[in-house]
């Protein structure tokens, strides 16, 4: 990981992702934010996040971005490549601990993956 220079917004922005344990928009972050900054800065801090494998992208069924820090699920780590859930109701995104399974033919190379399930989750049924 390379050496990043920590800022006030980095910090900002990262405790946001921790504290709330969910998925959340670039949107959502930037409300929760005690910090003043512009979308592009908060863009491209969550991108080196993302690089630096501290928190990975997620691309909802609409095309909407969500970002999650790379954390334990109920004491469990979460695998790299794994399902996402969004509730229908809450609208929330969060991470399964759960590996993803999966066969490709042969001379195909996986390089990113993306798994949403959509539905109630287990607060709002």
């Amino acid at each position: 990981m390379m050496r990043r220079r920590n800022t006030a917004t980095k910090e900002a922005v990262m405790a946001v992702l921790t504290n709330s344990g969910r998925a959340m928009s670039q949107d959502a972050i930037m409300k929760q934010m005690d910090v003043d900054a512009n979308r592009a800065t908060i863009y491209r801090i969550l991108n080196r996040f993302c690089e630096d494998e501290v928190v990975h992208k997620i691309v909802a069924d609409d095309g909407k971005q969500y970002f999650a820090v790379c954390v334990k699920c109920d004491d469990v780590t979460v695998p790299r490549d794994h399902f996402h859930f969004r509730c229908t109701k809450c609208e929330t995104i969060e991470c399964l601990p759960a590996n993803v399974e999966y066969s490709v033919p042969e001379k195909y190379t996986v390089q990113q993956m993306n798994c949403i399930l959509i539905g109630i989750c287990k607060d709002c049924s």
